[in-house]
């Protein structure tokens, strides 16, 4: 019988094959560790605070995480996509409007919104410009229809607008019509940007409110005049009336002092009637004797004496 252990040259099969399977399988059992692992890190995600995460199995929504977290899905199965939790901003596209004078106007607003039922967001509107379709749809309707009802003046004029809060009107009547619709969505604020004319009709409002502007000045010019008429004429009157009595005060004073001079006049001339009798002769010389006079006096005229120096 020949003892195969004794040649040199064969191979025990007995002490080599352990060691080989040993390895096969390590290098087996590692290998789908390693796949194990990249299917969970490629089927794992992470829900964040500010969005929603939507699982789907063959397009079919399974459910939708909100929870911030570490989340997996079925691998090859599912898949996941992201909405936002937080507000958006969205710029209403610009309108043309007609008032109700007729009046054409471009309006502008803009809208924060958010979604508040991602699943009804998906179902109906399908994606978020979709969504965002609708709402800009329902904020025209709606503020075509309430700014219809108001004259252009009323709109651009606050002193004399009649719409009160349109902004918060709008709001809630877009937010009636998306629920309706059950879009999964709500507006949080609506809000007017800004008013303008079609480029066509900015020149003839301009020069209509250039002349309402000229007569508007001209009706306060007009008023200004007529109050400065009036004031003159009281100022003239009570002018009038302190001269007046500024007249008749100083004739009562003249008259006083008159009477009293005559007075005084009297009881002095009383006392020396022969110097009263000069003076009255000195007086009558102011009026009688000017710078070409030529008088002719009698020898025994009292002028003639004085002239002469004859006071006796």
């Amino acid at each position: 019988m020949t003892n195969f252990q004794d040649d040199q040259n064969v191979i025990s099969f007995k002490d080599k094959t352990p060691t080989k399977t040993k390895w096969f399988r390590f290098i087996i059992s590692g290998g789908i560790g390693l796949l194990l692992l990249i299917i969970a890190v490629t089927n794992a995600y992470i829900v964040h605070e500010n969005e929603y995460k939507v699982v789907r199995q063959f397009g079919e929504i399974v459910r939708i995480d909100q929870t911030p977290g570490l989340r997996f899905k079925i691998p090859f199965i599912q898949t996941v996509t992201s909405l936002p939790k937080a507000q958006i901003f969205y710029d209403v596209a610009e309108a043309e409007i007609n008032t109700k004078d007729k009046k054409r106007i471009l309006v502008n607003h803009y809208a924060i919104w958010e979604i508040t039922n991602p699943k009804e967001m998906i179902q109906n509107a399908r994606s978020l410009e979709n969504a965002e379709s609708k709402m800009d749809e329902f904020i025209f309707s709606i503020v075509r229809t309430e700014l219809g009802r108001l004259n252009y003046d009323e709109i651009i004029n606050d002193e004399k607008s009649s719409r009160g809060s349109l902004n918060d009107e709008v709001t809630a009547k877009v937010n009636e019509l998306l629920q309706q619709d059950r879009y999964g969505i709500r507006v949080v604020d609506v809000r007017m940007k800004r008013i303008d004319l079609p480029e066509e009709n900015e020149q003839s409002v301009y020069k209509r409110m250039i002349s309402e502007r000229e007569s508007k000045a001209q009706e306060y010019l007009s008023m200004g005049d007529a109050q400065k008429q009036r004031i003159i004429a009281q100022t003239d009157r009570e002018v009038k009336e302190m001269l007046a009595k500024a007249q008749a005060d100083a004739e009562r004073i003249r008259a006083s002092g008159e009477q009293e001079a005559a007075r005084i006049y009297n009881e002095t001339f009383a006392k020396d009637p022969e110097f009263y009798s000069f003076y009255r002769t000195l007086e009558s010389y102011k009026t009688t004797i000017g710078e070409d006079t030529v008088v002719i006096l009698p020898a025994n005229s009292p002028y003639a004496k004085w002239l002469l120096g004859q006071t006796r």
